[in-house]
């Protein structure tokens, strides 16, 4: 019975004459150029898609940390060595405290907020940057690979019709393998584009919700280097603030006057 099985299948492998090596044979050195640049585009997407996605749990792990624990500190300097050594947090306080370092030294008056409002926004325009950094490259693989695919359907395409012209067969046998074997390439685009298009989508929306949680940490910095740490974010739990509660006496001794009144 497993020497039927296999005799089979390799009847069936031999019957296969049209397919992926078929169509770069087909297309010849074109073909074969387009298949490689696709492979590698498709290679370098899933790269630049892993090592952001990396990247970016990383600073959503430093915002966890900053906000357990940074201003409960005394100082943004105390705050600061809490801090991961790399942490983009860190960054944007260390830039705050060195502008402030600095305005001091300034000859021409300029105003200390305008001063340390550019500084900060220098620091987070640096690390959104760096963020961003590759998304350039996922948004040309998906615009551009599905077209480069095409171009290798019409190399096969038309490589197949000048030598079906020449062997002088046109049946629609002779056409439609070779034709087939050409959209191939089409399909590879399409496969290559796609994945690179989601992971452009969903890597820049991840990257707005970082930028928005180091807007809004950096606009905390600024309150408490403008007020000398008089300003800073409500660290305290709202959650276990309660109402007051009545002394149980009291409202014994209301039961009490309402029922001498209900009797009277």
């Amino acid at each position: 019975m497993i020497t039927t099985i296999l005799a089979a299948g390799g009847t069936a492998a031999a019957e296969n004459q049209f397919g992926l090596q078929q169509a770069l044979e087909e297309g010849g050195i074109i073909s074969q150029s387009v298949f490689t640049i696709l492979v590698l585009m498709s290679v370098v997407s899933f790269y630049i898609l892993f090592s952001k996605l990396f990247e970016q749990q990383k600073i959503m792990n430093q915002a966890k940390r900053m906000r357990a624990g940074f201003w409960s500190s005394n100082s943004l300097r105390e705050g600061s060595a809490k801090l991961d050594k790399n942490s983009a947090y860190k960054q944007l306080v260390d830039d705050g405290l060195a502008a402030q370092d600095q305005h001091a030294q300034l000859t021409d008056p300029v105003e200390a907020h305008d001063w340390l409002h550019g500084s900060l926004a220098r620091s987070e325009a640096a690390i959104n940057s760096k963020l961003g950094g590759g998304l350039a490259f996922l948004a040309t693989v998906g615009a551009t690979a599905p077209f480069i695919g095409l171009f290798g359907t019409v190399v096969g395409i038309y490589r197949a019709l000048i030598k079906i012209g020449a062997s002088g067969d046109p049946s629609i046998d002779k056409v439609a393998g070779p034709v087939g074997e050409a959209l191939i390439m089409t399909a590879l685009g399409l496969v290559v584009a796609v994945p690179a298009v989601l992971a452009y989508n969903w890597l820049q929306r991840r990257n707005k919700s970082i930028a928005e949680d180091l807007s809004a940490f950096s606009n905390d910095v600024l309150g408490f280097l403008a007020s000398n740490g008089k300003v800073r974010p409500n660290v305290g739990n709202t959650a276990t603030t309660k109402a007051p509660v009545k002394p149980a006496g009291t409202t014994a001794t209301a039961g009490q006057a309402g029922g001498v009144q209900t009797r009277a």
